[in-house]
């Protein structure tokens, strides 16, 4: 027998040996047993199903589970709350673009408290309305007077004991009058109060009263078509704009301290006239002559409030 032949005996009994132990029940060398622990033991710390899907697919499923839970009822509460609140909102501002911003200081639905006291007036003052037989009429704290927004409005004006006297506002009145203080007439104090009061204590409020008078204008002394002031008479509500037609667009001129609107440039003296109450309502005067200092009748009249 060749020394090959020998080797390659030997070496399948080996083979059989080692199979025979492998195959054997618990048969695992204390080697084996070691590396597979190793494995068991790494595997549990870097790449364990247990410990990833905690920290990853436990808490951030969790935490998606609480938003699902919270946010539904959360947001979408919270946005028709927007969504109702926009139109609102919306309508709000185009209140405020039709009444409250054109009003000014006074507007309408609101309640103002001061006190009266009185003056021989006229019906004339710091409007540059003429003297007249309304003797029913009052001149406004500067505060509330507003560089002239004031002019032309009527108040009712109530005394604590419940009187009242509806007045139209021709003045102002500077100095120490207060806001939400109005000089009266002495007539229109008269029917609130007895004279020897001197003062009281009042609560007024904006009207809109009936009446059978139309507007009118008049052209500022002075006046031409190259420099004009123009002035609106006996509007029912309170004025907030006058235009005037000029190469085809309305502009809105400046309101003097005296109640006068000024087209420094003469651009629309003697075209037509746009008013504008603080409700939004617009009346077209049609083009007047520029004749200063001449009261001008127009059919026009602002709708009651």
């Amino acid at each position: 027998m060749s020394k090959r032949w020998l080797f390659l005996s030997a070496a399948a009994v080996l083979i059989v040996v080692s199979l025979a132990l492998v195959l054997l029940p618990g048969g695992k060398s204390g080697e084996d047993v070691k590396t597979e622990a190793g494995h068991a033991a790494t595997g549990s710390a870097v790449n364990s199903p247990s410990a990833t899907g905690t920290s990853t697919a436990s808490a951030s499923p969790s935490a998606r589970a609480t938003g699902a839970s919270k946010k539904p009822s959360a947001t979408p509460s919270a946005r028709p709350t927007a969504t109702s609140a926009s139109p609102a909102a919306t309508k709000s501002r185009q209140q405020a673009a039709g009444t409250a911003s054109l009003a000014g200081r006074i507007r309408p639905g609101v309640t103002y408290s001061g006190v009266a006291t009185f003056y021989d007036a006229d019906g004339g003052g710091a409007c540059l309305y003429d003297p007249s037989d309304d003797v029913l009429t009052g001149a406004m704290n500067t505060t509330d007077y507003e560089s002239s927004k004031a002019c032309g409005a009527y108040v009712l004006v109530r005394a604590a004991g419940g009187a009242t006297v509806t007045v139209r506002i021709t003045n102002e009145c500077p100095g120490d009058c207060a806001p939400g203080q109005i000089d009266l007439s002495a007539q229109a104090f008269a029917k609130i109060a007895s004279p020897s009061a001197g003062r009281i204590p009042i609560t007024w409020s904006l009207v809109s009263p009936s009446t059978s008078d139309t507007i009118s204008i008049r052209y500022k002394t002075g006046s031409s078509r190259y420099w004009c002031g123009i002035q609106a008479i006996g509007h029912r509500n309170p004025l907030a704009r006058l235009e005037v037609l000029a190469g085809g667009t309305w502009r809105q001129l400046p309101r003097a301290s005296y109640n006068y609107f000024l087209s420094e440039s003469g651009s629309g003296c003697g075209g037509a006239i746009r008013l504008t109450d603080i409700y939004g309502e617009q009346l077209t005067v049609p083009a007047l002559a520029v004749r200063p200092d001449v009261v001008q009748a127009t059919r026009l009249q602002f709708a009651k409030h």
